[in-house]
This record gives structure tokens, sequence and C-alpha cells, in this order.
């Protein structure tokens, strides 16, 4: 049996880093929920741009899952 070492480790290398960055763009969405929240407390306060970083934030996190979904169930291809 021969293990392709360089690939494992390229696969391993890109998923550390994707989880990585989903992880990082879930936190900024929740900055910008926090955001949102903040600016509903005071007076004037600006929350469309809170609410359009969580929004495309989240909605850059589901992209990602429904993707890793897509390449994992056979009957999407």
């Amino acid at each position: 049996m021969h293990l392709d070492w360089t690939a494992l480790g390229q696969v391993a290398a890109v998923s550390v880093g994707v989880t990585v960055a989903v992880v990082v763009v879930f936190a900024f969405g929740v900055l910008g929920l926090a955001r949102l929240k903040g600016a509903r407390e005071q007076p004037g306060g600006a929350s469309a741009l809170g609410l359009t970083q969580a929004a495309l934030c989240f909605l850059a996190c589901a992209a990602v899952v429904a993707y890793g979904i897509y390449l994992i169930v056979p009957q999407f291809h």
C-alpha cells in the first residue's frame, strides 16, 4: 500500500486553513451583530453597517458549508 504523503499534507493544510477562515468570518459576523446592538442602544447610531456586516459574514459561512456538503454528497454531482 502506497500513501501519497504530499497529497495528504495538502488536504490537511487546506482543511485547517478553511476551518480557521470560517471561524474568523463567523466571529466578524458576531461582531457585526454586537455593533448592531450597540448602535440601537445609542441614539443616532448607524445600525445598517453592523447588520450588513453580519449578514454578509453569515452568508459566506453558509456558502462554505453548502459547498462542503456538495463536495461530500455524491448525488449532487
